[in-house]
């Protein structure tokens, strides 16, 4: 069966760090693009960062420049490096693989002082 399994989520002061993980399983993990995506209270859900095969990214406007994706396929696993985390990011954060349309359950990220 197919997994997608996020951690590292957590509470973290504004202007703060986390790096959130995702751990994948039952699909040949190398050859999808994959994708962390964000979902806040009352908002729709929106990509926040995408990595390719290739391993070109791309990112959302809002957090380019503090957000980074990254994958390491031989430990199947994609990472997003999230800095100077701001007051309008917290949500819950997942992970997924777009075109077969695999998704984790989500980790939430909280940043207050």
């Amino acid at each position: 069966q197919v997994q997608l399994v996020e951690s590292g989520g957590g509470l973290v002061q504004p202007g703060g760090s986390l790096r959130l993980s995702c751990a994948a399983s039952g699909f040949t993990f190398s050859r999808y693009t994959m994708s962390w995506n964000r979902q806040a209270p009352g908002k729709e859900r929106e990509v926040v960062a995408r990595i390719f095969p290739g391993g070109t990214t791309d990112y959302a406007d809002s957090v380019k420049g503090r957000f980074t994706i990254s994958r390491d396929n031989a430990k199947r696993t994609v990472y997003l490096q999230m800095n100077s985390l701001k007051p309008e990011d917290p949500a819950v954060y997942y992970c997924s693989a777009p075109a077969p349309g695999y998704w984790g359950q989500g980790t939430q990220v909280t940043v207050s002082s």
